[in-house]
């Protein structure tokens, strides 16, 4: 709750500013987290495209008119893989924060016999993963069945046979719930002190 708020009481406008802010914090400050972070997560870190998600965050604006005629379901393939693609930066940011504990995980994600890094999984073995050592109790089903939800609608825009992509108003719905998911994330994340936290409220 923000201010007496909700997140769901949120416009998409204000919902998507959200987003932009919190995933500008997460590249301003976990792209040079060395000195904070264990070495091998802070060198992950380091590497990943941080900023390419403060990127994809911006684009979620493109959606608040939707998209009418003949572009409507094409836009609203490119909204999903937008809203997808995310996601999975969001679970691919949250294990390479916690890096060692992922490594050292009897869940984590191997390709041939070789564990895979975080910054090179793919979105089902995300889910997987999350779903067997991330999600806890009853949080794990509802949030098994949203990442599942994500996945599917993302994928539209690599099938060419016939499948449900909903409308912009369910989308809308997913996008909120999606600044939902990264609260959730970064709530779960340690900082050295509150002061280099991300600031959840609304202005």
């Amino acid at each position: 709750m923000f201010n007496g708020r909700t997140i769901e009481d949120l416009t998409y406008k204000e919902t998507v500013d959200k987003i932009v802010e919190l995933n500008e914090h997460i590249k301003s400050f976990w792209s040079s987290a060395h000195g904070w972070a264990p070495i091998e997560a802070a060198d992950l870190l380091s590497k990943s495209r941080l900023d390419w998600l403060v990127s994809l965050s911006h684009s979620l604006y493109k959606w608040e008119t939707n998209s009418q005629n003949e572009s409507e379901n094409g836009d609203l393939i490119l909204a999903w893989a937008n809203l997808g693609t995310l996601v999975e930066g969001s679970m691919k940011f949250f294990l390479s924060v916690f890096y060692n504990d992922y490594k050292n995980d009897i869940n984590a994600l191997k390709r041939s016999g070789k564990q895979v890094d975080p910054d090179g999984a793919m979105f089902n073995g995300l889910r997987t993963f999350f779903e067997k050592s991330v999600w806890l109790g009853t949080e794990c089903k509802d949030k098994n069945d949203w990442l599942i939800k994500i996945q599917m609608n993302r994928n539209a825009i690599h099938a060419y046979k016939d499948r449900d992509i909903e409308d912009f108003k369910i989308f809308k719905l997913q996008v909120n719930k999606y600044l939902s998911f990264l609260i959730d994330l970064l709530e779960r994340v340690p900082y050295p002190d509150n002061y280099y936290g991300p600031n959840l409220s609304i202005r």
